[in-house]
């Protein structure tokens, strides 16, 4: 889900004196992926995925050449209650092994308007990859004015089928379809 989706983000950054190509690692204590699925009409299930990593090269003269790659563990999500997330690590959902990755890796990006992109990308979740296209918006770049350095801000969106990914169990009393919705904050790599 991630996730991940970050070049195209950075499309979206005004045209700047920067370097040709700059690399960039997210703020893993500044960055989110909140996903949401309806429960039987009753009630709407909310889950995140939080301190991930991950890598955004980016090329100010040719913002579509830019480039996202993140991972993590899918048994990192976060529910809120832990039965729940149990449940979802069970055979019924993803059934993950310790070391089961969610990746994300971007192929292109559309540059859509000033401070908007669309960022497609190979999406790996529970040994299925398939093509996503996040929205993403740039919602600040500038010096971070406690750490002195470039920063960048961006906000994405995209809906995912979970049958998509062979974790459709209960489709459709539990939404086949997940909101997923990612705040992230960039600085650059050193």
């Amino acid at each position: 889900m991630k996730t991940m989706i970050f070049a195209g983000l950075l499309a979206a950054v005004p045209m700047t004196a920067m370097a040709a190509s700059e690399a960039y690692k997210l703020d893993s204590s500044h960055s989110q992926i909140v996903f949401s699925y309806n429960h039987l009409g009753y009630s709407t299930g909310f889950g995140m995925y939080s301190g991930f990593a991950g890598e955004i090269q980016y090329d100010a003269e040719d913002p579509a050449a830019s480039s996202v790659e993140v991972s993590f563990p899918v048994n990192s999500m976060i529910t809120g209650w832990d039965a729940r997330k149990d449940h979802f690590m069970s055979g019924e959902f993803f059934d993950a092994s310790d070391d089961e990755m969610v990746t994300f890796t971007s192929t292109s990006i559309n540059v859509t308007g000033d401070s908007t992109a669309e960022i497609t990308g190979d999406l790996t979740l529970n040994g299925v990859t398939k093509s996503v296209v996040l929205d993403a918006t740039l919602t600040q770049a500038g010096e971070h004015p406690m750490e002195g350095k470039p920063w960048l801000g961006f906000f994405a969106t995209t809906t995912l089928l979970r049958s998509d990914y062979e974790v459709g169990a209960y489709a459709p009393y539990v939404s086949d379809e997940v909101a997923v919705e990612i705040s992230i904050e960039a600085m650059p790599a050193e």
